[in-house]
């Protein structure tokens, strides 16, 4: 694989959110940027794009599976623990913080020693994080949407009344 010119249409979004990581792998950068300032900027724009999906994702497990009870936050970019950048999104609600268990957590990252950012969940693993448009923005809905899925079957069911 030597270019990302035969990304196309006729890709799945997955796959091509694959190439474009596989690309910057190889080329050291992430989205054609290869300082560490830059790659900043376009992970804080990315989560720019992002907020509305993962909020989306996370508005529906509030709406179809805790029926309104929760509460859905957001931090923005932020400095993290680890020399980086991370943005949280959780939903929390009134069971789950009696039984004292962490919220759903969607979580994007640009920790201080990778070249490049990802998405996890506070229960389950890394996703890369390649997203320069709203088009791909997008199509990071589904990967947004089983985050959360894992994070609540990984937390334990919620009581639904």
């Amino acid at each position: 694989m030597n270019t990302t010119e035969h990304i196309t249409d006729s890709c799945p979004a997955n796959t091509n959110a694959l190439v474009r990581h596989f690309a910057d792998l190889r080329d050291g950068t992430h989205g054609g940027a290869s300082s560490r300032t830059d790659k900043q900027h376009l992970f804080a724009e990315a989560v720019t794009l992002l907020d509305r999906y993962a909020r989306q994702a996370l508005d529906e497990i509030n709406t179809d599976l805790l029926l309104d009870t929760g509460e859905l936050s957001a931090t923005g970019v932020r400095r993290s623990a680890i020399r980086g950048l991370d943005a949280v999104w959780t939903l929390a609600w009134p069971q789950q913080q009696a039984a004292r268990i962490d919220p759903i957590t969607i979580r994007a990252y640009f920790g201080g020693g990778s070249p490049h950012p990802h998405l996890q969940g506070g229960t389950v693993g890394d996703w890369p994080l390649n997203v320069f448009d709203e088009n791909q923005a997008a199509a990071e809905l589904g990967t947004l949407r089983a985050i959360a899925a894992a994070e609540i079957h990984n937390l334990g069911s919620p009581t639904i009344e």
